[in-house]
């Protein structure tokens, strides 16, 4: 995991190595499908281990300061944020995204990083990653045939209802990325979501970015630019 947004992401493995610091929490990666399918399970999950991860992310702060005197300059800072964003990098890990730049990083269960909306927890961006011997999103068959079968037999719970309202297709730097926009549903609680798919580094890569239902209309937009700046990075 990487030590912080931003500038604690250009913290080189190397510094890491010497100060024996970890790379990442130590989670189950057969969890990174988990998506939260419930209000009551989101709180729990939400809540786990919240204390002890910001305590050691104070200590891996000053660190990074350090670290971004050190290395100020980087290929992966050559983009231009959008206003409002912030940018994890995880270079360890291979990944990077914007997030809103008034969210805060929280403990996910089965995820490597996650942030969320300071006042409405269900509105949150996650990342994880399980390990691979596929050497692209294509390994895994066409997108028409991967992502129904994701959203619908992995992402839903057996009491939602799964709706695919998008599905699409990009290269960026040469890596290939499937994104899907979908909703789930049940008698009391709906989230929609936007999934981005990828494969790299021997990791299948998975980025969630979601909220309420009944208020996506209004943070749709907002959210898409999150899904979309996505990138694995090679390791």
């Amino acid at each position: 995991m990487a030590l912080s947004s931003l500038s604690l992401g250009w913290v080189s493995t190397t510094i890491s190595n010497k100060l024996d610091l970890p790379h990442s929490i130590d989670v189950p990666r057969f969890a990174a499908f988990t998506s939260c399918n419930s209000i009551s399970a989101c709180s729990r999950e939400t809540a786990f281990d919240e204390e002890s991860h910001l305590e050691r992310r104070s200590l891996l702060l000053g660190v990074g300061l350090l670290a971004a005197n050190l290395f100020p300059a980087s290929s992966l800072h050559a983009e231009e944020i959008p206003a409002n964003y912030k940018a994890f990098v995880d270079l360890s890990d291979g990944y990077s995204y914007y997030y809103p730049l008034d969210w805060r990083e929280f403990e996910f269960r089965g995820h490597d990083s996650a942030f969320k909306d300071r006042y409405l927890q269900l509105q949150n961006v996650r990342v994880s990653f399980i390990p691979t011997d596929k050497r692209d999103i294509h390994d895994l068959g066409p997108m028409e045939e991967v992502v129904p079968n994701l959203v619908k037999n992995v992402y839903a719970a057996p009491n939602q209802i799964a709706t695919i309202l998008d599905m699409q297709e990009k290269v960026v730097d040469g890596k290939n990325y499937y994104t899907v926009e979908y909703e789930l549903t049940s008698a009391n609680f709906s989230r929609a979501s936007f999934v981005i798919l990828a494969i790299g580094n021997g990791r299948f890569y998975t980025l969630n970015v979601g909220a309420n239902e009944r208020r996506w209309k209004r943070v749709r937009n907002k959210l898409k630019v999150v899904a979309d700046s996505f990138k694995v990075l090679d390791i």
